[in-house]
């Protein structure tokens, strides 16, 4: 089995330009046999925004271009991709003023498989300061089964809830894609802290990060595929993008771009 992770910052608001150059990187990671591909948190828009109003217009539906792309891309490569994204909803029962219905709007992440059917889609349960000015948080977690074992998806803050964690034992997960836009913190150890909040899970964990600045808030880089024992078999660096390829069966990890 081999698993990737791609480091990837989208052009702040360009949603179509984000999706080419994603579908490069994935295409990239296709190439090098990569069985799961999983990108970073709302990884066609950007992280940022000042409330619904603003982001709203770059929200698409579960089965938008986003999923489009990504199910092109499985089909082609015959892989499993998890990919953030801003979504919005529309749900019974909201009613905006005018008689029309209301959009929800979520940071979730598409979990697409080799067929290029989208199985999921994951909502952000525990929400950062900076998804508070416009998304609604998730309900419920997921369990995705896969040929490579139970896959349980997680976006960026569900890693400080230990509830998540909890979660996470008890299902038996074999492996954990974590979409995330992980903030850069001077003198914190990043897989240090990822380990510790994991309470001791043996599974393979692939974290996908963005990197660089927006507007003022610095991301950490470092993108990482942890092996069940908890050492780093792959790790880019704090800037640039990057595709991580590891072999599970023989331990080989590769990098591009």
């Amino acid at each position: 089995m081999k698993l990737a992770a791609i480091q990837y910052r989208p052009p702040k608001g360009q949603p179509e330009v984000a999706r080419a150059a994603i579908r490069g990187l994935l295409d990239q990671a296709g190439a090098g046999g990569a069985n799961l591909v999983v990108l970073p948190e709302m990884a066609t828009t950007g992280y940022v925004w000042s409330g619904p109003q603003e982001i709203g217009p770059l929200t698409e539906p579960a089965d938008g271009a986003t999923c489009a792309l990504l199910s092109a891309a499985a089909r082609a490569h015959g892989m499993w991709i998890v990919c953030g994204f801003a979504e919005h909803a529309l749900l019974a029962g909201r009613v905006g003023p005018g008689g029309g219905r209301m959009a929800t709007l979520y940071n979730s992440a598409l979990v697409v498989n080799p067929e290029g059917e989208r199985v999921a889609c994951y909502r952000k349960v525990l929400l950062y300061d900076l998804d508070l000015s416009w998304a609604t948080p998730g309900r419920r977690r997921l369990i995705v089964p896969t040929t490579m074992g139970r896959m349980v998806p997680a976006i960026c803050m569900d890693l400080n809830d230990d509830r998540f964690v909890d979660f996470l034992h008890a299902a038996e997960a074999t492996v954990l894609p974590f979409c995330t836009n992980w903030l850069r913190e001077d003198g914190v150890g990043l897989h240090d802290y990822w380990r510790a909040r994991l309470g001791g899970w043996r599974g393979w964990f692939v974290a996908a990060n963005t990197w660089g600045t927006e507007l003022g808030t610095r991301f950490a880089g470092r993108s990482a595929i942890l092996a069940p024992d908890g050492s780093i078999r792959a790790e880019a660096a704090e800037e640039g993008d990057q595709v991580l390829i590891v072999d599970t069966e023989d331990g080989s990890a590769a990098a591009a771009g």
